[in-house]
This record gives structure tokens, sequence and C-alpha cells, in this order.
């Protein structure tokens, strides 16, 4: 056996440099081929130098613990590194040898390890009322050979750093999106290879990104953060004789405009290459007729490093063809609906201005802007003397379709190699993988893995196309299981509730805001069920994906505030019936000019999710040792579940409003009683049917319907509205063509056209919530305990779907669940990794089997269920 991946808190391997944390709790896994293999007792060494000297230090302790475990040494100060190794040893008595030494580094812990200043550029608004993107400038004189640097930097705005001409690190957007007000993240990368003995510049390109530009549906919602461009950027160096210096930002750095003419976050970028400084962040020029940049207030915000990767370039797709349009318009297909930019190379006569317009569908062979409403998205580039490789920095776009005008050569249409485009997000592990029998099914799963990808750019947004891109709380409610087991989404989503709960806590009197960060505090701070009871869901989604106890410790003071503070309750403790809800948003039969019209009572959906969190809640205390609180919490949520009943439920045990979502809802949260139950998931048979099999929830039923189907015996009814192609079906927009998942269920009409709607995207994960039900049902494995310590291997078959597989990549290591139906036998083989077991339960047995670690093989009889379902 051996240990590998050893890692801290919620990081991955490649973020151990400038850590926020001073006593960072550890994992490693462990891999090998022993079967039934638990630990026993670990051991970790840790070498950190004192007085610069190597002082080791070595705990053993008895526990089978791998996962989070505590620190056990004294807090790392600012900037120390720290080496450190683990073995352990399993039942079977033998130990491992030593894990690789893996070195984690602080970063800048106290405030008082700052001694840089915030300089701000002249405020400079371009003809699109945007501020005009920057260049900051410093150089200095090393008067001795570098032993090593670090480099820490965070702006009003987003930067890419330069030193001596080279960039710094390979963050894009940096420094992402947090709640500036209250957080603003700062980066540490290693630089020392980047200097030298003699002169030095350091360069930093500024634009204005989330923090200074505009946000939301109103063109004039500028400024909301900050309305000038400015940088914190801090250079510590050490020399090879043990001296040291610090360069910080200040007074004496100088700024100038550059060839990035505009830049906004909707609108796209400008570049004019007439405008370029040739080695502007190199001692090559003189920067003595550059502009002074102006000293402002420190950061009132936390600065902090962020708990979640950054986002980085992570992927290149070439274009399949290119179109000419009935118009005769250029248009590149990247036969992917993808978030990013382009990559250009491009050459022609001097200051020819080339435009890029992205969207993600065509309507009648022409690019469809409307969908994006007021965001125009798009770049352009004004051509200089020299061949130049260009590609936007302080932007992205969603799109799968770009019109090109204006291309220099070859008639205006580019060659497939002169364009290609460069897919970015927030740098997850993958986790998850799904493949099944049914060709279109695969396509579903992977449409909602690149639908959260394009989502998922330093906050989870709603869609990364139009004049919005959110972090919509409903949104990620409802498909974080789905999230957590496709990406690592630990550290992101952790970092990301901390915002929600000090906008909450401090700035709006317990509501949980409907996006975060809040972008208009008039609009988007009211509560709002099943959006703002995110506050109680995710947490309790993470816990469970990841066993991070702390967690839900960490948010529970937010729990408790929406539910005794932000909630809009009427005296018997409902939600106020007079409190607009968005009830069952974008349900297939609400008008296309009103999403939260829907067929579902609102205030049923906002009560039963009421009873939900309230229930959640009281689990959240037992966890966390609060006894008291668990049973205050618990009453309550049983009161909520009889005035649920007392309202909703008539004389006859039946709800009164029998939709889909509503059955899938009382079903799924357990609000009726014993003898209700059975007439209840009749009448959901009976909905299923009437519907011919196709969706009728929208974005709070959609995660709940096939579960709710599949718990109450009604398995193959739930594979045949998996498999319903007809529209609205999850397979319908398959069959015309996408390739993310969409906001509506028909974006696109079955004529071709756009649905009339304003809110017609074409990557919206919420709609993406089936594939939780994949994984656990189809695929067949889910965590029976929080963090896949134990692992339910419980396939349910049907419909036309013949073999499936999955496999999970978890914190113990990889769980491969592969299964098939070979004549009248049902075959699978379960992979554990070690120091985890395996429940096992396979179709038509009642029976649970518990396996310890390694592959098992199973064979039984099987005899499936009539497909197709029978009429009734």
């Amino acid at each position: 056996m051996k240990v590998e991946s050893v890692t801290f808190e919620h990081h991955q391997k490649e973020e151990n440099l400038g850590i926020g944390e001073s006593t960072p709790r550890i994992s490693w896994k462990v891999v090998g081929e022993t079967p039934n293999w638990t630990q026993t007792a670990y051991e970790i060494q840790i070498e950190r130098d004192v007085t610069h000297s190597p002082v080791l230090e070595q705990f053993r302790v008895g526990s089978s613990e791998s996962v989070l475990v505590r620190w056990r040494t004294s807090p790392l100060r600012s900037r120390e590194v720290v080496r450190l190794r683990v073995r352990v040893t399993g039942s079977d008595s033998e130990t491992t040898e030593w894990s690789d030494t893996v070195q984690v580094e602080a970063g800048l812990l106290c405030r008082e390890d700052w001694t840089a200043h915030m300089v701000a550029a002249q405020q400079i608004i371009t003809v699109n009322d945007n501020l005009r993107p920057t260049y900051f400038r410093k150089a200095f004189e090393l008067a001795d050979n570098v032993a090593g640097a670090r480099f820490y930097i965070t702006c009003h705005g987003l930067y890419e750093a330069f030193i001596n001409g080279v960039g710094v690190g390979d963050h894009v957007m940096a420094p992402g999106w947090t709640s500036y007000k209250h957080h603003l993240s700062y980066q540490t990368y290693d630089v020392g290879n980047l200097l030298k003995k003699g002169t030095n510049v350091i360069g930093v390109e500024v634009g204005e990104g989330w923090h200074c530009g505009r946000l939301g549906w109103d063109r004039g919602n500028r400024f909301v953060y900050a309305d000038r461009l400015a940088v914190l950027a801090q250079l510590n160096v050490g020399f090879s004789n043990g001296k040291s210096v610090t360069i910080g930002s200040n007074e004496t750095w100088k700024t100038s405009g550059g060839p990035t003419v505009s830049s906004e976050i909707y609108d796209g970028e400008e570049y004019d290459a007439a405008f370029e400084i040739p080695g502007w962040s190199t001692a090559a020029i003189d920067d003595e007729k550059w502009s002074s940049v102006t000293k402002i207030d420190f950061p009132t915000g936390k600065l902090q490093v962020a708990e979640g990767p950054p986002v980085r370039e992570v992927e290149t797709v070439k274009v399949q063809k290119i179109i000419r349009s009935p118009s005769g318009k250029v248009i590149l297909d990247f036969a992917q609906n993808l978030v990013g930019r382009l990559r250009v190379r491009a050459s022609g006569p001097k200051g020819q201005k080339i435009i890029f317009t992205h969207t993600e569908v065509l309507e009648n062979g022409e690019v469809a802007t409307r969908p994006l409403r007021d965001c125009k998205a798009t770049d352009s580039l004004k051509l200089g003397a020299k061949a130049i490789i260009w590609e936007p920095k302080f932007t992205f776009h969603g799109f799968r379709y770009v019109q090109v005008e204006n291309w220099p050569s070859n008639h205006g249409e580019p060659l497939l190699g002169d364009i290609e485009a460069v897919v970015i997000h927030t740098d997850m592990k993958q986790t998850g993988w799904f493949e099944c029998s049914e060709p279109m099914v695969n396509k579903l799963h992977e449409n909602i893995r690149w639908g959260m990808r394009g989502n998922f750019v330093s906050i989870p947004t709603d869609c990364p196309q139009r004049d919005e891109r959110l972090g919509w709380t409903g949104d990620i409610q409802v498909f974080s299981p789905t999230a957590s087991f496709l990406y690592n989404t630990s550290g992101m989503l952790s970092g990301w509730l901390k915002d929600l709960a000090v906008e909450q806590i401090k700035d709006f009197n317990g509501v949980v805001p409907l996006v975060v960060p809040v972008i208009k505090p008039g609009e988007l701070a009211f509560p709002r069920a099943a959006w703002s009871d995110a506050a109680i869901i995710v947490p309790w989604d993470l816990y469970q994906a990841f066993g991070d106890r702390k967690l839900l410790y960490d948010q529970y003071e937010s729990m408790e505030q929406w539910l005794e503070k932000g909630l809009d309750r009427q005296p018997n403790g409902l939600w106020n019936p007079y409190s607009f809800q968005y009830g069952d948003w974008l349900d297939p039969d609400a008008p296309p000019n009103d999403p939260a019209g829907g067929k579902t009572d609102s205030q049923l959906v906002a009560n039963a999710y009421l009873a939900q969190i309230t229930y959640l809640i009281s689990k959240v205390a037992e966890i966390l040792d609060l006894s008291e609180d668990a049973r205050h919490w618990a009453s309550e949520a049983e009161k909520i579940k009889q005035l649920f009943r007392a309202k909703y439920i008539n004389s006859f045990g039946t709800l009164d409003n029998d939709s889909m979502t509503a059955l899938s809802l009382a079903l799924s949260y357990n609000l009726l009683l014993p003898d209700q139950v059975p007439l209840a998931i009749k009448r959901l048979e009976q909905v299923v049917h009437a519907s011919s099999f196709k969706i009728s929830t929208g974005f709070v039923g959609t995660p709940l319907i096939l579960p709710a189907l599949t718990a109450s015996r009604n398995t193959q009814l739930a594979y045949r509205m998996l498999l319903e192609k007809s529209c609205p079906s999850w397979l319908y927009p398959i069959t015309m063509g996408a390739t993310t998942m969409w906001e509506r269920w028909d974006s696109m009409l079955p004529d071709g056209s756009i649905n009339p709607g304003s809110m017609t995207s074409f990557n919206h994960y919420a709609l993406g919530s089936v594939g939780a039900w994949l994984h656990s049902t189809v695929g067949g494995i889910s965590s029976a305990e929080p963090g896949w310590k134990v692992v339910r291997f419980e396939p349910v078959p049907g419909g036309t779907i013949s073999w499936a597989k999955v496999r999970f990549e978890g914190a113990y290591g990889v769980v491969r669940c592969e299964w098939s139906i070979e004549g009248k036998r049902f075959k699978m083989r379960a992979t554990v990794p070690p120091n985890s077991r395996g429940e096992v339960k396979l179709p038509g047995s009642n029976e649970v089997v518990t396996i310890g670690s390694g592959t098992h093989r199973f064979s039984v009889v099987y005899t499936p269920e009539p497909w197709p379902p029978k009429a009734i």
C-alpha cells in the first residue's frame, strides 16, 4: 500500500503556495491492491525552519481518519514554509513507506504583513462609458543575486501581471469575483526565476472586470464596488547572502494607457495595435512621461486567499466549420457551446478592424443576438504593422458561433487554423464520469458537464452569455449535488457560501440575497423560498459530498439567521402568503413573459421548502452536538409539516394542487401522513401518464421528479420520462443540436425559432440537476455516509439501458460501478477504495451486503419490469 495525494484543507495540490489557513487540515489517499484494507494509525512528519535551522516534528495517532485531519503542531506564521509527509499503518499491521514530501507555504496572514499601498490610475472613461484598461509599472534595482521571491497581488478590477516582460502565473480573470465590500482575494506567485541582479520591472495591466464594470441588466449599473482601476502589489525578495527587500506599490509607480482601449464583461474587448508599447513591462522603455498614480485607501474588505482554485485556461477548441449565412456573413462553428474567448492569428493592412460577435445559436442561418438582451458580446481587433496573436484578457463570452467581419484576407474568410476558442472556468478537478448504453443519455450527461463548466467562472452563475451572469442562489441550490459529483467544488463553493453569509448577516439583517455577490440590493435582496434557502441546502449538500463538519459550523449562524430573522413569515410560522415567490420557476406551462406563472402554487412550493430546511437545520444541529437547537428545530419542522397538511391536503387525503412538482415535493420532503403516501404515489403515476411522459416541472421540481418515482417503485416511469424525446423533455434539446443544458425546456422551438421570452439562455445548469439521479440510480453509486467513507452501490436498471459505468474519484480514492444485463442475469463490478467500505443492494433483492475495499463481482438472476410502461 502507498500514501499519495497529500493535500491541505480544500486546496488542490497545485494551490499549496500562499494558503490562507494557519492550521490547515491534512488529507491523503492510500492506494494499493490489499483487499479489505483499513487504516489503523497514521504518522505525520513536519519539517519547519526555526531560526534558520530545520526542526523535525513527528506525530503518531491511532485513527482511521485520513480526510481533513487536524493540524497537530503550532500554527503557521505568515510566509512560513513547511515540508510534510505521511505514512500509515493498516489493519494488516503493515506500515507504508513515507509519502512524497509536500511543501506548503502560508500567505500574508495579517494586515500588518502588507507594506504596499493601493494605488489608482486616472479615471479615463471611454466612448462606451466604461473605464479604459490601464498599465501600471514600477522599475527597481536589485543589488544582489536573487535566491527566491514571492509576488502578492490583487486589484480593483482584473489584472494580468508581468515581471521583466514575462507573464506571472497562469490565472485568468484574477483576482476573481467575491463580495468585494467584505472579501477581496489576493494571489501569491513564485517569481524568483523572473528576477535578476540589476534593473527589474513590475508591470500590471488592469481592466474593470466585475469590480468597476457594469453588472446586471441595467446599463447604468456601473461602479458597484469602485470607480477607479487600482492595484495592490508586494514583491518580497530574498538574496543569496541572506538579506531581503520588499518592493510594494506606492506613489512612485507609473501608469499609462495601452492597446486594450475598452474592456467589459458583457460587451467585450477592443484592441488597437497602434497603441502598443513594445517592452512596456521591461527595462527597455523610459516611463518618465507616464502619469503618476494616486494612493487610495487600503481595501476595507478582508484580504483573503481563495479557498478554491483560480480561473484558468483549461482547453482549446478548434473551429469545426465555416459557414456563410444567408446575408453573406462569415460564421465560425465550434460545434460546442462553450465559455471563454478567441485566440486569433491575424495580419493585414494597418488599421483594419476585425469584429467578432459571439452567440450560442443561429436563427434563420444568422447569429442570434436577441437572447443576449443588452449585451454586445463583441470583441474587435484593429491591426498594426505586424502579424499578431491576440486574445482578450478581461472578458469572456458564452458561444458556439462567432461572426467574423472584415477579415483581412481570403475574401474575408479566415482559415480553420487562424482562430481557436480558449475555454476558461474555475480549474476544479473533475471527479465524476458516467456512461451508459443509450448514446443520447450520454450526450445529456456531457451537456450537463459542459453547462457546469461554463457557469463556474469564479462564482456559480446562472448563465455565461447575456447581461446577467450572476450568482443566483436558486440555481446552485438545485444543482449542487450534481456539481459536487462531477467536480471537486468544495473550496469554490465553501468560499462562495462565506460571501453569502457575510452579505446576509452584515448587510441584509438575515435575508439571504437572491444573487451572491449582490449587485442590486433594491431588487435582489429579498426573501424568496428555494433561492434564499440555499443558505441551508447548499452547505448540507456539500457536507454530504465532502464530509466537512467545519463547513456546517461556519455556516450555522447564516442558517439560523435565515430562519429566525430573514424569512418573511405569517404569525403561524408559514410563509407570508402575500410575499412574491418564484415558485417552480420556468415550469414549461408558464407563459414566456411570466416564468413564475407555472401550474404549481408558489406558496405550496415555499412552505414545502420551509419544512425541509427546518428539518435540515435540526440535523445540522445534531451533527454539531447542539442538542437543544436540534430538539427545537425538529419540533419546528414537525409543526411546519402539520401546518402544510392542514393548508394543502384536502379531506380526501390528497393535495389540492397535485402537479408533478407539488407531488414530488410532498413525497420527497416527507410532508404526508403514512396513509396519504399511497394516494400521492398513485396520483403521481396518473400525472406522468397524462403528460405523455413529458416533463412538467421547472427549476424546483426537476431534481425531484425522477427520484420520487424511483423511491415509489415507479422506476420504469422514471426511465420513460428520461428517454422521452419530444418537447418538453431532457432529450428534446439534444434532438435540436444542444451541447449544453438550456434555461427553458423549449429555449428553441421545434421549428428552429427561439423562444420569445427574454429569459432564453442556451447554457443554464439548473435543469441538469437530473445528473444526480443518473449517477445514483442509473450508475448506481452514492455516498451512504457524508464524504464517501461508506459507498452505496444500488443500480436500478430500467428502460432500454442495458449497461452503465460510473466512476467517482473522492477523498478516499476511486469508486467504480459497472453493470450490465446479459440474458437473464444482472452482472455488476463494484470497486471500493482503501480505508472505506461499501453497501451493496442488487436489483430484486432486499438484502444489503457490506463489502470492504477492492473490486467485487456480483451476478444474479434478473427479470426486468415490463417496458414500455403500461397505460393506466
